[in-house]
């Protein structure tokens, strides 16, 4: 059994970037992350909308999550702000261990519903996480598949 993970916010600065670029998913919101450090619009260590787990020293596994203001809710029912989970990655190394059901709990944690867009071959993972395809919608999804976590109380909203 593995030891207690601690999930923690991701602060903005060169360490926690340097640590990104060991990470696949590594791209178009990093490098904005990087630009806005160098610009100083963002000063070093502010919150970043990224979590992660570190494992001694190592960042080992993270994810993008984001509060979407309900306005924009075309998913669920009642309307609400949900919550929408990016590319959450655990390292090669550190796979099969616990670390990506640690951040879905964190995430879960919030009671609200979630979002996502998994990646090709993870689609087991997300079922095992209780997460569900969305109804297609051609209009809304544009090519997405996204799939999705109810709390209780609430329910897809009808495509």
């Amino acid at each position: 059994m593995m030891t207690k993970v601690k999930v923690q916010p991701l602060l903005v600065n060169y360490k926690t970037l340097e640590e990104f670029k060991r990470f696949k998913e590594y791209g178009h919101q990093e490098l904005a992350m990087f630009e806005d450090l160098q610009s100083n619009i963002v000063e070093n260590d502010s919150e970043s909308p990224f979590f992660g787990i570190y494992f001694g020293n190592a960042l080992v596994a993270r994810m993008s999550l984001y509060r979407v203001s309900k306005k924009y809710d075309h998913y669920f029912q009642p309307p609400q702000d949900y919550l929408e989970l990016w590319k959450l990655e655990v390292l090669p190394d550190y796979q099969g261990q616990g670390f990506g059901k640690a951040l879905v709990d964190f995430a879960k944690s919030f009671q609200l519903p979630i979002k996502t867009n998994p990646r090709v071959k993870s689609h087991n993972f997300w079922e095992k996480m209780g997460f569900q395809k969305a109804m297609y919608d051609v209009e809304r999804d544009l090519g997405e598949n996204p799939l999705i976590w109810l709390p209780s109380g609430v329910e897809e909203r009808e495509v």
